[in-house]
């Protein structure tokens, strides 16, 4: 059973020496980055803890600024490790989606062999996930690459937190109405948008829909995995830790407790993100993969 973490966050070495005066022109960067759970880690960092936790390969994303050129900085640094890791990383674009720009820089990114675009923040980068008029252009650029697409969102209620935004399951479900082209994984467990799959209505329009389950011992108990495969989404459930603000064995632990195991564990740790992987250059959608694999 291969592990991969498909949500893990990496900082150059000179973006964590000059963080603070970043931070100055970055108000969102500069609200996580001192947020009291924010740690950083360089590419190195996330190896060792791969060799640590026993976890065979990461997703790797910069942070997505509102600045195109301190995005083209953190993508050179993701490309140049994920060449270099021996496949052990897989690296994701970061861009801000209005930019003049965006779109040849993911495409830049995709020719550099990453595998996806993301983590955007929609209400750090000041754009809307709701209008089509400002989603077109990164969803065009992203489909012609044959990337996905990594969306933070986040629940509407419960606790407040840095960064938590106002991007939920409505905004969600909206960009997914808006771009059945789009191949996308919402963070967080969208919000909690994986429930309203139960919805038949719903279930069509989230076809393209994948969730990871970063921040998750922040967020819910163990229970939440075993509501997620009882509701028939759990082949669209991704392993992300959001490291390094949480570790993998965190995930473990919450996993033991939760009693998922089998093919479920196998399927949630590492065989839907490779599934993923090849979902994004094809127009199957993720059940009828499930059923391929099945028959």
């Amino acid at each position: 059973m291969r592990r991969i973490d498909t949500h893990v966050h990496v900082y150059s070495p000179e973006l964590i020496r000059t963080w603070q005066d970043v931070a100055r022109d970055e108000p969102y960067f500069g609200r996580l980055a001192s947020g009291k759970v924010h740690r950083w880690a360089e590419a190195d960092d996330v190896l060792a803890a791969m060799e640590a936790d026993g976890v065979d390969e990461s997703w790797i994303c910069g942070f997505a600024f509102s600045d195109i050129g301190l995005c083209r900085e953190q993508n050179d640094y993701v490309i140049a490790f994920a060449r270099r890791s021996g496949g052990r990383l897989k690296g994701l674009a970061v861009v801000p989606p209005l930019a003049p720009g965006a779109a040849e820089e993911i495409l830049r990114c995709r020719e550099a062999g990453l595998v996806g675009v993301g983590e955007i923040f929609p209400q750090g980068q000041g754009f809307d996930l709701t209008d089509r008029r400002q989603t077109w252009r990164l969803v065009a650029a992203c489909h012609e690459a044959g990337l996905f697409l990594l969306v933070h969102t986040a629940e509407p209620v419960g606790h407040d937190y840095p960064g938590k935004g106002n991007v939920g399951p409505k905004e969600a479900a909206l960009f997914c109405a808006n771009h059945p082209e789009a191949t996308v994984i919402f963070a967080h467990w969208g919000g909690g948008l994986w429930l309203y799959e139960q919805m038949p209505e719903m279930r069509r329009i989230l076809r393209n829909a994948w969730y990871d389950t970063a921040a998750t011992p922040f967020l819910y108990g163990p229970a939440v995995f075993r509501a997620a495969f009882a509701s028939g989404v759990g082949n669209k459930l991704l392993l992300g830790t959001d490291f390094p603000i949480l570790r993998r064995s965190r995930y473990d632990a919450l996993l033991d407790r939760a009693g998922i195991g089998g093919d479920e564990r196998a399927a949630l740790e590492g065989g839907n993100a490779e599934r993923l992987l090849a979902f994004g250059r094809s127009e199957e959608e993720p059940a009828q993969g499930r059923e391929r694999q099945q028959s």
